[in-house]
């Protein structure tokens, strides 16, 4: 009963570890216990042809695109050199079907402008409305280059900028809805794909002189027999983590001193600050992080794009003194031959390069690949086109033996980037030295699944879905400008009303 009444609250994952246990003491049944067994079995039967039953019959019906803000800028949360007052805020989709079910993904914003990827998700979704989802599943490559190569809405792109955006929102909602439908968290259903379902799933053009559809399906089954093992010890351990929450730009030294210590006693072994506007301040601030962790934990430094190529090499010799594992966006995302010198330059010094977070596409990721720019590959989950373009990068990264660890920290980013790191873990590279996803404890209680990180550990999701669901009271709050959060602050003059 509990298998073909309606949608159980555990995940289908869940009870094929149940079903496995059960085969594995088979020898051991009662006659009672194997009638048992039988009827299992057929309710598994039963389940399945019910899931199929209703992809068929689904059609998506709706696609509603919320602006959500939040006010990170009062405190200065998430400040670095470059933005220097952002607030933390999403393009929110959600897609509808005919069934009981929806799809809810997002892209990451910093505030103003959110309304013009809305306007571009609110464009696209004419693409979107009407389909069936097992359709677009079927052949998820397909339907990511329609989206992407639109004859007219490719001319303001293409596969970049606020279109791209849009894209990810809309397609991170689809993945969700696919998670949903199959009651596994994205990070279980990505792994239980076939090889051949992942990568029919990724749009290869471009990127063949990296790496081919059949290089990509004989890299995802050379660990085919070691997926189990793997998965097993991902849910006993989860995924190791770093914080940025010490380090923003805006912070007081004391808050520095405060939020190191908390992040010490949580078992953190790793910590990234902001760099980049004023030298002496760096020197000064980074010492007081040092002096805090101490030299046998790991620290990172990000400069968000502020420096020009020979800039950043003088900078980060000056900073080299306090060991950095890595300097993060030392100069602007396009420029791929400038990350190539950086990168040589501070080799010597063991201090490695890492960008990403506003790589355009798998384009500019290949070309950084190639020309030895990345010692750290940083995925963002909301920047390139969504979940399919990401698993190219993740590929590509494989293929040319880079270490990825996803950039996080904007909302719903940490609740995202887990699941696609998790996958990697146990689908394709196996290991997690040199990896760490990156945390930042803002906005997760706005969402029905948020992140958990215990003992610096991210511990993988279990509920259905991509983790992307804001609650309801927090969408009546901070839906900009009607959410009754900004119409208070508004009204108190915290925030200048916006204007037609």
């Amino acid at each position: 009963v509990f298998f073909i009444s309606g949608r159980s609250n555990e995940s289908s994952y869940s009870n094929f570890i149940i079903l496995r246990e059960f085969i594995a003491d088979s020898t051991a049944l009662s006659v009672r216990e194997k009638v048992s067994f039988f009827y299992y079995i057929l309710a598994w039967i039963v389940l399945v042809a019910k899931v199929s039953f209703i992809m068929e019959e689904m059609k998506i019906v709706q696609l509603d695109v919320q602006d959500v803000r939040f006010p990170t800028s009062l405190k200065s949360d998430g400040s670095d050199a470059m933005h220097t007052d952002p607030d933390y805020s999403c393009a929110y989709v959600t897609i509808k079907t005919n069934e009981n079910v929806s799809g809810y993904g997002m892209t990451f914003t910093l505030g103003r402008g959110t309304e013009i990827v809305v306007l571009a998700c609110k464009t696209m979704s004419k693409m979107v409305v009407g389909l069936k989802p097992q359709d677009i599943f079927k052949d998820f490559a397909s339907f990511w280059r329609k989206l992407t190569s639109e004859s007219q809405l490719r001319w303001i792109g293409p596969e970049k900028g606020v279109t791209h955006l849009a894209t990810a929102a809309i397609i991170n909602a689809l993945w969700d809805l696919w998670a949903r439908i199959e009651e596994k968290p994205l990070w279980k259903l990505l792994v239980d794909l076939s090889p051949e379902q992942l990568v029919s799933a990724i749009d290869f053009r471009y990127i063949t002189d990296v790496v081919t559809k059949q290089e990509a399906l004989e890299l995802l089954r050379s660990q085919q027999s070691v997926k189990a093992s793997r998965e097993a010890a991902l849910l006993q351990k989860g995924y190791p983590a770093y914080t940025t929450q010490v380090g923003w730009l805006g912070y007081s030294d004391v808050k520095v001193r405060e939020l190191c210590a908390k992040y010490l006693d949580l078992g953190f072994t790793a910590f990234k600050a902001k760099v980049g506007q004023d030298l002496k301040d760096d020197t000064r601030r980074c010492g007081l992080i040092r002096e805090a962790i101490g030299y046998d934990k790991t620290l990172m430094v990000d400069a968000n794009q502020i420096w020009e190529v020979e800039e950043a090499v003088d900078w980060m010799k000056q900073l080299a003194k306090f060991k950095p594992l890595w300097i993060e966006e030392p100069t602007s995302p396009d420029d791929v031959l400038g990350h190539a010198r950086i990168a040589k330059e501070l080799r010597p010094l063991g201090i490695g390069v890492a960008t990403g977070e506003m790589c355009a596409n798998r384009v500019i990721f290949k070309q950084m690949l190639q020309a030895g720019a990345l010692d750290y590959c940083q995925i963002d989950s909301a920047r390139i086109g969504g979940v399919n373009e990401i698993l190219a990068v993740y590929l590509m990264a494989k293929k040319l033996n880079v270490p990825v660890c996803p950039h996080a920290g904007g909302v719903g980013l940490c609740e995202m980037v887990q699941h696609l790191q998790m996958w990697d873990f146990v689908s394709l590279t196996g290991t997690t030295e040199k990896r760490l996803i990156e945390y930042v404890d803002q906005q997760h209680e706005h969402f029905e699944d948020p992140a958990v990180v215990q003992k610096a550990h991210y511990m993988p999701p279990s509920k259905p879905g991509y983790s992307t669901k804001f609650k309801d009271e927090s969408l009546r709050d901070y839906v900009y400008p009607a959410g009754r959060e900004w119409q208070r602050m508004f009204k108190e003059g915290v925030f200048p009303a916006p204007t037609d």
